[in-house]
């Protein structure tokens, strides 16, 4: 649970058992320190992603869409920053669950038989999350499948629904990234929702020619790595007691060390 506006995070892990089991040295428990801060504890990856992927001569956007979509703004010139858009996968995958009992809508293959309905898209899209400034992060304590239900009469079709659903993480992450960034040009892209060519069918409609769409593999890391090497990122910077906090990002009030070690 993910609840920053009350000043905690909570993930599922017992990091002294895994130590254990595993019998390797673990660190984990990232956002505690950044919350501690008077941060959001997430989004974490900003901090990696200019470590990675800033370019000197240009400011350039990433993209992660996971269950929530996430951007990090990487100027040329100034420390990196970024925030949850809002939903990545989460509301499709919650939409399929429900409806098709299948874990995700692979290959966007049920949402390219549906049609965007132009008034659930407005009414989505009016949620005063999006108006927020950042620093701000979110989860599926907000953006879940009873609050999506709110916002539908019940006759809906579920696949003009599902499409729709894609169109508006599409549309979010455009109005996010127009706000933020608007110089950047280059959009490079990660996580799971890259592999669902309805979204990025959707994403490439929104952005038009204005900004170029690519996956992190041209910047030589596999999209379905990098939030895993994000985190074995933040691991090294605890063992070598370096501050990985994108404080920019989260809010926090300074840099810190995240995290937490166990030895075995």
């Amino acid at each position: 649970r993910h609840a920053p506006e009350h000043g905690y995070s909570v993930q599922l892990a017992d990091l002294p058992l895994l130590a254990e089991r595993t019998r390797i040295f673990t660190v984990g428990d990232f956002r505690s320190r950044d919350l501690a801060a008077g941060g959001q504890g997430a989004p974490l990856v900003p901090a990696f992603h200019e470590a990675l992927f800033r370019d000197d001569r240009e400011t350039r956007a990433v993209l992660n869409i996971g269950g929530i979509a996430n951007i990090s703004v990487l100027p040329s010139d100034a420390p990196a920053f970024g925030f949850d858009t809002g939903p990545g996968n989460m509301l499709m995958d919650a939409w399929t669950q429900a409806h098709w009992q299948l874990p995700y809508d692979k290959n966007g293959a049920k949402a390219a038989q549906g049609n965007i309905l132009p008034q659930l898209l407005d009414r989505l899209l009016a949620h005063p999350y999006f108006a927020q400034p950042h620093p701000k992060s979110t989860g599926r304590e907000l953006f879940a499948l009873n609050w999506l239900e709110t916002y539908l009469g019940g006759g809906e079709n579920r696949y003009d629904v599902l499409r729709t659903l894609s169109r508006f993480t599409a549309q979010t992450v455009f109005d996010a990234v127009s706000h933020a960034a608007a110089n950047a040009r280059q959009m490079y892209i990660c996580g799971g929702g890259i592999r669902n060519p309805v979204l990025m069918a959707d994403l490439a409609e929104c952005f038009g020619t204005r900004v170029s769409l690519h996956s992190t593999a041209e910047l030589n890391l596999d999209p379905q790595w990098v939030e895993a090497v994000a985190f074995a990122w933040l691991a090294a910077c605890w063992i070598n007691r370096i501050p990985g906090s994108p404080h920019k990002a989260t809010g926090a009030s300074k840099p810190c060390i995240l995290g937490a070690g166990y030895y075995y």
